[in-house]
């Protein structure tokens, strides 16, 4: 079993991405933080770490929990017109009583480093370049550095949201896998799963995934991040399957390092998508 190291290839993707930003003026990742969430606290740390050790001027803004719809947008808008910011992401989650699709929408799908506009997602969807959602291209780009094909490959992704399922089942479908998405209301799961050449899981509970689940020589790809007893594990149990699988992604160390090296890559596409204009 080959465990799929997301450091070593993180180390890889900013060693490349530093020979390009050679040539280019200083970039600018602008990251919106509302509230006190104490997970997002730490992503935006990993971010300005990143951002550090590229030489991006990382500009972070950080809003209350009572902060108005209104002051997020006007906010939103300033970036947009900034020459010096090149993206713009909002820290996921936001307040319930914000419209975080309005909030995500306002910003200039140039500049939209998670992907996550409506105007990004549809050009994904119709394989039309453009900045794609950080989590699942990583996912592409780990099995790449790796040499594990896609192309024919039965794929099963457990979990269909806007961050990681959806826009991977796009990203898989355009790399000729055949996609099956699976989601909390799917009947007989394991029928699924046990097919996957490729099994991503992405749902968010602690050890669910274990030896029954899997096929024989399947590649596990475990985007979950979940805290047992002050350690982090993953959706998979990798105790449970390591002995039945052909190659798996640890937690942590694995798809988290690949999203954070993908921001980077988004942040200076952002910039060289916006000079074709």
């Amino acid at each position: 079993m080959e465990v799929l190291d997301g450091k070593k290839v993180k180390a890889r993707i900013l060693s490349d991405l530093k020979e390009k930003l050679c040539s280019v003026r200083k970039l600018g990742l602008a990251v919106i933080q509302i509230g006190e969430d104490e997970a997002s606290s730490v992503y935006v740390r990993q971010k300005k770490l990143m951002a550090d050790t590229l030489g991006y001027n990382f500009k972070h803004i950080k809003l209350s929990q009572e902060v108005s719809e209104y002051h997020v947008l006007d906010i939103i808008n300033i970036l947009n017109n900034s020459s010096e910011i090149d993206g713009i992401l909002v820290q996921m989650p936001i307040p319930r009583n914000l419209d975080y699709k309005k909030i995500q929408n306002a910003i200039d799908p140039f500049k939209d480093v998670d992907g996550l506009t409506d105007i990004n997602m549809g050009k994904l969807s119709h394989n039309v370049e453009g900045l794609v959602p950080c989590t699942p291209m990583g996912i592409i780009d780990l099995l790449k550095f790796y040499n594990i094909n896609i192309e024919g490959k039965n794929v099963t992704i457990v979990g269909r949201s806007d961050l990681v399922g959806k826009p991977l089942a796009s990203l898989m479908t355009n790399q000729n896998a055949t996609v099956t998405l699976c989601h909390s209301k799917t009947n007989n799961l394991k029928d699924f799963t046990r097919c996957a050449d490729i099994l991503v899981t992405a749902i968010g509970r602690a050890n669910y995934f274990d030896f029954d689940y899997v096929k024989d020589g399947a590649v596990l790809i475990d985007v979950g991040i979940n805290r047992v007893d002050g350690k982090l594990v993953g959706d998979i149990n990798f105790d449970s399957v390591k002995d039945k699988v052909s190659a798996i992604t640890p937690v942590p160390g694995g798809v988290g390092q690949m999203t954070v090296a993908e921001l980077a890559k988004n942040t200076y596409k952002a910039y060289v998508l916006k000079n074709k204009m």
